[in-house]
């Protein structure tokens, strides 16, 4: 049974996007939960919708008047302008009864890494609630397509895994606040940030390896078994892991 509601990685290139928000839920609509904002301590209110049986959850087992920590997947609509999936609510100290249990968050999509979406973990009446990695988390894992040093600005491509129906999700692109070097583009990259208002910023970073390129760009050739909706192939082992100050 895991004690964390982000799944461990298990593969070098894994993608994924993912994190943990605490706050208020604000329906937009009283009548109908399936979207609204999440309103933090400090005032930030991040639109936000619900997925999967977290909306069964929230209308049965939870006070939506006191802040929670929702898991939950980030997604960059409008510039300067967080978005998140809501897929999971991490509060094992009050969820712990068997109709809660029962009421697991299942996101209607894949996960970024290609498991399903974390649910509610049962660690006893007494067990913390709180993470070891803090409020406002968020893992990201994805190809870095854009970085600008000098102003902190950087971009990852996060692919995802093919949905059960064999549909292929189209990659999706997250605007992200860090400083990354310009040799790093076009790898690999897994980054540890943290929610500031809006924005999500880098305090750590890996390069795991460079990112096998689509033959229409460069003239590069297109790997075979590349582009089978799993993740690709490192091309090296070199890595780079680098921290950074808020």
């Amino acid at each position: 049974m895991r004690q964390h509601p982000i799944s461990p990685v298990t593969e070098p290139l894994q993608y994924r996007a993912i994190g943990v928000v605490r706050g208020s839920y604000v329906p937009a609509d009283p009548a109908q939960l399936t979207r609204g904002m999440i309103r933090t301590a400090e005032g930030t209110e991040i639109e936000a919708v619900v997925l999967g049986r977290l909306l069964t959850l929230m209308r049965r087992h939870l006070d939506l008047e006191t802040p929670h920590l929702w898991v939950v997947y980030p997604r960059s609509r409008e510039e300067n302008q967080l978005h998140l999936q809501m897929v999971g609510v991490w509060e094992p100290s009050t969820l712990s009864t068997p109709g809660a249990e029962a009421a697991t968050s299942t996101a209607d999509e894949p996960e970024a890494d290609g498991t399903t979406a974390p649910g509610l973990e049962h660690s006893g009446p007494t067990a913390a609630d709180q993470l070891p990695e803090g409020d406002d988390y968020f893992s990201i894992r994805g190809e870095l397509i854009f970085t600008r040093p000098e102003t902190g600005d950087l971009v990852i491509k996060v692919r995802q895994q093919p949905r059960p129906d064999g549909n292929r999700p189209v990659p999706f692109k997250l605007q992200l606040r860090g400083e990354i070097p310009l040799e790093h583009l076009r790898h690999f990259v897994a980054l540890d940030l943290r929610r500031h208002g809006q924005q999500l910023a880098v305090e750590r970073f890996e390069v795991i390896g460079p990112v096998a390129q689509r033959g229409n760009r460069g003239g590069r050739a297109r790997r075979p078994g590349a582009d089978k909706g799993g993740p690709a192939k490192p091309k090296g082992h070199g890595r780079a892991v680098t921290r950074q100050g808020r």
